[in-house]
């Protein structure tokens, strides 16, 4: 016997919905990952960056015997390649803004690496550059990381 009913091939509008839905869930869910892992990657980027920078103030306390006294020497590229020459220049940049300037901050702010030198008891010692005996470098996180949002190295003497 020949059935007489017309067979329908294709999706319902209820089927397509359900999909384009699901599909929707799965990209939501992926960018907002990716956008984790790359936060997590700027900030690991700025842990390694303070420490490129800690390491080569220590190495050029260990040679003068004092901490360079100012953000301007910490930012001049011939006072560097003199003084420390195995810093990368990219250190010195948030990773969540390259196309600012290379230059350190003299206070600490958002999406710039900050460098405060003092004396050993917390005074300037802007006057006399021999006398500079304590530093704090300070990048800000994205987010927190440990607790924190705000990531700081201090001298090691």
């Amino acid at each position: 016997m020949i059935s007489l009913k017309k067979q329908n091939k294709g999706f319902t509008i209820v089927e397509l919905l359900i999909v384009i839905v699901v599909i929707g869930i799965l990209a939501a869910l992926v960018i907002t990952t990716y956008s984790g892992i790359q936060k997590k990657a700027r900030n690991s980027k700025r842990q390694t960056d303070l420490q490129s920078l800690q390491t080569n103030l220590e190495a050029y306390f260990n040679e003068k015997g004092y901490y360079p006294n100012r953000v301007n020497d910490m930012n001049s590229a011939s006072w560097l390649t003199t003084n420390m020459k195995s810093l990368d220049q990219n250190a010195k940049t948030d990773p969540s803004n390259p196309t600012q300037s290379k230059d350190l901050a003299a206070s600490p702010a958002a999406k710039v690496y900050s460098y405060q030198v003092t004396q050993s008891d917390d005074s300037s010692c802007e006057s006399d550059d021999t006398t500079c005996a304590k530093y704090t470098l300070t990048a800000t996180y994205e987010g927190t990381v440990n607790g924190s949002g705000t990531l700081v190295k201090t001298n090691a003497n």
